[in-house]
């Protein structure tokens, strides 16, 4: 198969609030070209924080943090960022506000965009986010990756709404909680037009006490411009 390779982990980071070391080196270890973070830093001395872990990581901060409500984008040198933007869901009273985080990227030529979110733990919220992120993604012109925390299964409606139209993964592999993982939440999925060559959660006994989520790697082919 030919193309441009590029290794995506999406990865729901706890607010760094576990073994610090672990997730580290973790990161570094799997070398994505784009790490998709779930609860990054967003509040006291966030701008900070997130490059501090983006440094630690070996890679750079392409976008999110605050802005996109603890979604963040880090980006290997590989990658070159053309344009970023957040998106923020309507909040619902007495719930978390949450948002999204968007990226356009180019490696050896080949152009991509990628989004990240983290969808709310109330089923009765999720829905109306799912579309709305949903919205966003669909004026996505060209290839596009898109990760997340679902906090729901495939079988979920929030699950379907972003999935549609995209590829993802049929293994059945679960990522939450971290230590004994039973659920299937954390998602990765691209447009058609960008070959998964292999995907996988990570289960090894670092990756159980570096975070309380399991990181998703994706390796991909991009089309070549």
């Amino acid at each position: 198969m030919s193309g441009v390779p590029l290794r995506v982990v999406s990865y729901n980071v706890h607010g760094l609030r576990d073994d610090r070391a672990a997730l580290v080196g973790l990161v570094r270890d799997l070398a994505p070209d784009v790490l998709v973070v779930q609860e990054a830093p967003r509040r006291f001395r966030w701008r900070q924080r997130c490059a501090t872990f983006a440094s630690d990581t070996g890679l750079v901060v392409a976008a999110g943090g605050l802005p996109s409500l603890g979604n963040l984008l880090l980006v290997s040198l590989r990658v070159a960022i053309r344009r970023t933007w957040c998106l923020r869901y309507p909040l619902t009273p007495g719930r978390h506000l949450r948002g999204a985080v968007f990226a356009e990227g180019a490696v050896r030529g080949a152009t991509f965009t990628v989004s990240g979110s983290h969808l709310a733990t109330d089923p009765a919220e999720r829905p109306s986010q799912a579309a709305y992120w949903k919205a966003e993604l669909e004026k996505i012109q060209g290839p596009a990756i898109v990760a997340a925390d679902l906090n729901e299964g495939p079988g979920g409606g929030a699950w379907r709404t972003v999935e549609d139209g995209l590829l993802g993964s049929a293994e059945e592999v679960p990522t939450f909680p971290a230590s004994v993982p039973s659920r299937r939440i954390d998602g990765l999925f691209v447009s058609p037009d960008v070959i998964i060559e292999r995907y996988e959660i990570i289960e090894t006994d670092r990756a159980r006490v570096a975070s309380d989520h399991l990181p998703v790697v994706a390796d991909l082919l991009l089309p070549s411009s």
